[in-house]
């Protein structure tokens, strides 16, 4: 498995939490920008909630944003990196490898019993943690070792604070602000 290119899935909040926009950087393994895509701002409606209830988030961010933003991306994606362990959940819906990357133990999902640490330092210091689902487990320590490899070298969270600031500039050129 090779790891040329690397996405990176994000999720944004507006108005307190009520909207949320969803971003995807491709780049190269080095994390220089290949291609970007930003969904338009989401506000669920109360019915929504109301027939959803506590799995509405994941349907939004796995059934109608990430894995038509995976498919939209022009280029072959060799892994996706994401901090919301919502995501995860598209590692059942299509075939791209979808893997959680944080930062210590307190990043640590209520549903991850374990993440795997990486063997290199993250840019601030602190110990850079994956984790999977079960369909992808057997490949984690491959793909440690290359993301250990790239971590050498390219600080593999802060795509993430710029996919963020994407979001935002996004946002406030279509509000005129």
């Amino acid at each position: 498995m090779d790891l040329a290119k690397l996405a990176f899935l994000e999720t944004f909040t507006l108005e307190n939490n009520a909207v949320i926009m969803v971003a995807i950087l491709l780049t190269y393994a080095d994390t220089k920008p290949l291609e970007f895509r930003v969904t338009a701002p989401i506000k669920t409606t109360n019915f929504q909630k109301t027939l959803y209830g506590d799995v509405l988030m994941e349907h939004i961010l796995v059934e109608l944003i990430s894995i038509p933003l995976i498919s939209a991306i022009n280029e072959e994606i060799d892994l996706v990196l994401v901090r919301d362990p919502l995501f995860l959940g598209a590692n059942n819906k299509q075939g791209t490898r979808i893997i959680r990357i944080f930062n210590g133990e307190a990043e640590r999902s209520r549903n991850s019993k374990n993440g795997e640490a990486l063997n290199s330092i993250g840019a601030n210091g602190s110990k850079v943690f994956v984790e999977t689902t079960k369909k992808y487990e057997t490949e984690l320590p491959e793909i440690q070792k290359k993301l250990s490899l790239i971590l050498d070298s390219r600080n593999l969270i802060e795509p993430f604070e710029r996919l963020k600031i994407a979001c935002e500039q996004v946002h406030l050129q279509k509000t005129g602000e």
